[in-house]
């Protein structure tokens, strides 16, 4: 089935929920004022409507991530609530109808008569009621902890704030490579992305990410781009902790799409702007770590080398494509593995498949997971893969491999639920 059938299907369904659980909601509450029940009419169209426009745009459409990860999130914890609310709902009309077949099977003629008798009687219609032992119209209780449990995957966006936005997580993956050279087995490496200063709002747990990180001792670091939001002074509060993190082999970085300030200041260039990316690059020489804008290195390991190739970001879509491979690939002709950072996953399918077979390994980061999801040992599971067909993990095609971080901060949303913020440690071993 093709994406665009799958979320037609989807959509159709989601409707279809949406006015059974707008009419259960409305039978629950009937003391409802008459201005009230207006008023939460409108409020749950607009809402529910706008969320399956907002699904198609967030797709199709080339929103701002953080847009799409508000729409994509708040659409699929919605479809989660209404999802939990249906069995009760359904138990309660279940319940309701064997009752009328039990009644219907008794004696049909008298319950003709019944209908035709509370029809113009309501307190005969209560009685009946009090005799059969069940009302007929829609339980409160059944309703009501529909509700209640409805509301569960809501209130996950609240804990994902207190608990998920710093819970750090230690992903180890053992990185096959069958041109490893000798001196190169057994080496580790970490890689951190997506770091997004501008978003923090405590020091301390920042830190304690960063000290987990250096307690790995990894022989060298990759850092796959997003600094920052929008600006490099965003950085001024966290640069002493982020100058920590050092590697005997080096720490090597590229840019991601925020870190330019083209969503501050435009795509255009001004002096404003210049600066701001000269500050960035300055930053990192600061931090002493290695930024790599079209260009590589040779790491050297008792006389044997690997090369690392770190482009400016490339993406798919609206997103810029400042990096530039034939530059940050020339003279690795001689290396017999080829390590790639890119900010952007899209990127490896995009043009390093292709046109780079020698490039064994990729590296980005970018899509946060859209930090919301599931993410289990053998399953994960997020609205971000609708987006984008490598999003977290490792992925292998033919004999190229990459790999997608989750991302070390947040944007947007502040907090993270099911896709928690990663420091992935590699081991680097011959196939």
């Amino acid at each position: 089935m093709g994406r665009t059938i799958f979320l037609t299907v989807l959509c159709f369904v989601v409707i279809l929920f949406d006015i059974y659980c707008y009419y259960a909601i409305l039978a629950v509450f009937k003391k409802w004022k008459p201005s009230t029940k207006q008023f939460f009419k409108k409020a749950w169209w607009v809402v529910n409507i706008s969320l399956i426009v907002g699904v198609f745009c967030a797709i199709y459409l080339n929103l701002f991530l953080t847009a799409r990860a508000i729409i994509l999130v708040a659409f699929f914890l919605l479809t989660a609530s209404k999802m939990v609310m249906l069995p009760f709902l359904l138990v309660d009309d279940l319940r309701r109808l064997a009752i009328k077949i039990f009644k219907k099977s008794k004696t049909k003629d008298q319950s003709r008569m019944s209908d035709d008798i509370t029809t113009n009687n309501p307190t005969i219609e209560q009685s009946n009621n009090k005799i059969a032992g069940e009302p007929i119209s829609r339980s409160s209780f059944l309703v009501k902890a529909g509700l209640i449990a409805g509301a569960i995957p809501l209130s996950s966006l609240s804990w994902g704030i207190i608990s998920g936005a710093y819970d750090y997580q230690i992903r180890r993956v053992n990185l096959k490579l069958p041109n490893l050279p000798k001196a190169f087995n057994g080496i580790t490496l970490a890689q951190v992305s997506d770091i997004h200063s501008g978003s923090f709002y405590n020091k301390t747990a920042v830190k304690g990410g960063v000290d987990m990180l250096l307690a790995e001792k990894p022989d060298f670091v990759f850092f796959t781009g997003d600094l920052v939001n929008n600006l490099t002074s965003e950085l001024k509060d966290y640069q002493d902790i982020f100058s920590k993190v050092t590697a005997p082999l080096g720490v090597y970085s590229v840019l991601g799409n925020h870190d330019y300030g083209d969503y501050h200041f435009g795509k255009g260039t001004s002096p404003a702007k210049v600066k701001n990316l000269k500050d960035m690059v300055a930053s990192h020489k600061i931090m002493g770590w290695d930024l790599l804008m079209n260009e590589n290195r040779r790491l050297k390991v008792d006389g044997e080398e690997i090369g690392i190739v770190g482009i400016e970001n490339w993406g798919m879509g609206r997103f810029p494509k400042y990096g530039k491979m034939e530059l940050a690939m020339q003279n690795t002709e001689d290396l017999p593995v080829k390590l790639l950072l890119s900010h952007d996953p899209s990127h490896w399918r995009g043009e390093v498949l292709e046109k780079y077979k020698d490039i064994d390994v990729a590296f980005a980061g970018h899509t946060h997971g859209m930090q919301f999801g599931v993410r289990l040992k053998d399953t994960q599971w997020s609205p971000v893969q609708y987006i984008y067909k490598e999003w977290a993990g490792l992925y292998q095609e033919q004999q190229q491999q990459l790999y997608v971080n989750v991302g070390y901060g947040f944007l947007g949303y502040p907090g993270r639920v099911g896709m928690l913020p990663e420091i992935t440690i590699f081991t680097l071993s011959r196939a």
